[in-house]
C-alpha cells in the first residue's frame, strides 16, 4: 500500500496535481484552508477559483507557447483544461471561461474521485515526514510563508499582482460602445464579436490619463518594496512610464472600426471581455489597478460607454509570494534540502493560470510515480512543460530570478533554424511540432 500524498492548496496547481496523482492510483488529501480562512482575493470555498482574469490566454497550439501548453495538458488528461473547455466563452482566439461554473465543476470532479479527500484545516508549518506538495499559490498564508522563509534561510521573495474590475453589462451604453474582436479574429460570428469596445478621442484620452495619474492609490506597508510582474502591471504604473504607453498597450486602437462613427479612427480603445456565460458581466481587459475604490470608479466612468457603469468587482492589488526555485528545487520539483516536499504552481516562480496548473500536473505525476515505486524522468526540455520546469529549476539566473510566463524564448533552438532566413511562423511551428513529439514520447513512457 502506498503512502498518502498530501497537497497544500486547492488552486489551479493543487487541483491538477491531485487529479493526476489520484488517477495514477495514489490516495490524495487536499488541504485547502478556504472557506474557513479566507484571502483578500477569493470569494468562495471552491477549488481552482479564478481570482484575476477569466482567460487562459491564446489557444493556438501551433503559433503560441501557451496554446502549446494547453495542448500538452489536454494530452495528459488534465482536469483544468477539461473544465475550461466545458465552460468556454467566446473570446476570439483566446480560451476564456465562465469562472464560477468552472470552479464548481473542478471542485465537484475532485470531490467525486474515490482516491481524493479534502481537508479544511489550515497548514501553518512545513511537515517533517510524509509526501507533500506545497501549491499555495500567490496568496500563501502568512504563517506558512514565515515557515518557508525560516526553513529556506532567506526572506520570501515577492512581487505584487493587480486585479482588473468587472462591469455589469446592462450598465454599459451600447450607443457608444460596440462588439468586435480585434481584426475580426475568430471562426464564428460569436467569436468575431467577442469583445466590447469603448472608443476615446485624443481629448478624452488625455483627460483620462491626467485623472489616472492624479487618483489616490493603495499604499504599501512600511518597508515593502513594490515590484510588479510585467504581465500584470497596474494601468497607472504603465501610465507613469509615459502618456502614450496605454495607447500602445491595452488601449491600442488597431484592428477595430467603430460602427457608430466608421469614418473616425479612435485615438484609443478600451476593451472588455465577457466574464460569464450569461453575458451579464464583462471584465476590463488589461485594466489591473491599485487605485482606491472611490477614485477608481470615478476614473473608470470617464471611459465613453462606461459613464453609468455599475461594478460587480472593483480592481485591487495583492502580494504574490514565490521561491528562488533555481537555488532550492531539483528537476523533480523537490526541495533539495527536504526531498519529501515538492512545490508546484505560482509559488515556484511561474506566472499565469495555465503555467500554474501545468506545474501542478507535473508535480502530481512525479510525486505519484515515486510513491508507486515507478519514478519518472523529468519531462523533456523540448516540450513546453519541460522548457518551463528547466527554466525554474536551473535554467534561470538565480540572482535575477523573477516569475515567468511560458514563451518560445525558453525553448532550445531548432536545428536548421538558428540563424536561418525562415520566418517566425515556420520557427514557431517547428517548436510546436518538436514539442508535441517529445511530449507524446514522455506520456508513452509514463504509461509503460
Amino acid at each position: 500500500m502506498t503512502q498518502t500524498l498530501n497537497i497544500v492548496g486547492g488552486g489551479m496547481a493543487g487541483a491538477e496535481a491531485a487529479w493526476q496523482a489520484a488517477y495514477m492510483g495514489v490516495q490524495v488529501v487536499i488541504h485547502e484552508m478556504r472557506p474557513q480562512t479566507g484571502t483578500f482575493a477569493h470569494r468562495t470555498g471552491d477549488l481552482a477559483e479564478m481570482v484575476c482574469s477569466n482567460s487562459f490566454r491564446s489557444d493556438d497550439d501551433e503559433q503560441n507557447a501557451v496554446g502549446l501548453l494547453h495542448w500538452e495538458m489536454r494530452a495528459a488528461n488534465g482536469l483544468i483544461m477539461q473544465m475550461a473547455d466545458k465552460h468556454r466563452l467566446p473570446a476570439g482566439g483566446a480560451l476564456a471561461v465562465d469562472r464560477d461554473p468552472f470552479a464548481a465543476s473542478v471542485t465537484a470532479a475532485l470531490r467525486a474521485h474515490p482516491n481524493i479527500s479534502i481537508s479544511g484545516v489550515e497548514i501553518t508549518d512545513l511537515p517533517n515526514d510524509g509526501q507533500w506538495i506545497i501549491a499555495t499559490g500567490p496568496l500563501t498564508s502568512a504563517a506558512l510563508g514565515r515557515a518557508i522563509a525560516a526553513r529556506t534561510g532567506a526572506d520570501a521573495l515577492a512581487f505584487f499582482d493587480a486585479i482588473a474590475p468587472i462591469v455589469h453589462h446592462d450598465s454599459i451604453d451600447m450607443s457608444r460602445a460596440w462588439m468586435q474582436s480585434r481584426y475580426d479574429k475568430g471562426d464564428t460570428e460569436e467569436e468575431r464579436t467577442a469583445y466590447l469596445n469603448c472608443p476615446m478621442d485624443r481629448e478624452t484620452y488625455d483627460a483620462f490619463i491626467d485623472a489616472l495619474l492624479a487618483a489616490e492609490k493603495t499604499e504599501f506597508h512600511e518597508g515593502e518594496t513594490a515590484g510588479y510582474f510585467d504581465g500584470c502591471l497596474p494601468i497607472e504604473v504603465m501610465a507613469e512610464r509615459g502618456r502614450e504607453t496605454l495607447r500602445h498597450g491595452p488601449m491600442k486602437p488597431v484592428g477595430l472600426t467603430n460602427p457608430h462613427q466608421p469614418e473616425i479612427k479612435p485615438w484609443a480603445v478600451v476593451q472588455l471581455r465577457r466574464d460569464n456565460a450569461l453575458g451579464t458581466l464583462y471584465n476590463i481587459v488589461g485594466f489591473q489597478t491599485k487605485m482606491k475604490y472611490g477614485a477608481q470608479a470615478d476614473v473608470l466612468r470617464m471611459i465613453p460607454g462606461l459613464d453609468n457603469a455599475r461594478f460587480a468587482r472593483l480592481g485591487g492589488i495583492h502580494r504574490n509570494t514565490f521561491l528562488n526555485s533555481p537555488t532550492l528545487l531539483d528537476d523533480q520539483m523537490r526541495w533539495r534540502a527536504h526531498p519529501h516536499i515538492r512545490f508546484a504552481g505560482q509559488i515556484t516562480g511561474v506566472e499565469g493560470y495555465v503555467e500554474s496548473a501545468a506545474m501542478g500536473l507535473l508535480a502530481g505525476r512525479l510525486a505519484a510515480s515515486e510513491l508507486l515505486g515507478r519514478p519518472l524522468s523529468s519531462p523533456p526540455q523540448d516540450s513546453a512543460m519541460g522548457a518551463l520546469i528547466h527554466h525554474i529549476t536551473g535554467g534561470a539566473e538565480a540572482k535575477t530570478f523573477q516569475p515567468m510566463n511560458i514563451n518560445f524564448g525558453l525553448f532550445r533552438p531548432v536545428d536548421g533554424l538558428k540563424g536561418g532566413r525562415r520566418g517566425r511562423t515556420d520557427r514557431y511551428r517547428a517548436y510546436t511540432d518538436r514539442a508535441k513529439s517529445a511530449w507524446r514520447d514522455w506520456l508513452d513512457n509514463c504509461a509503460a
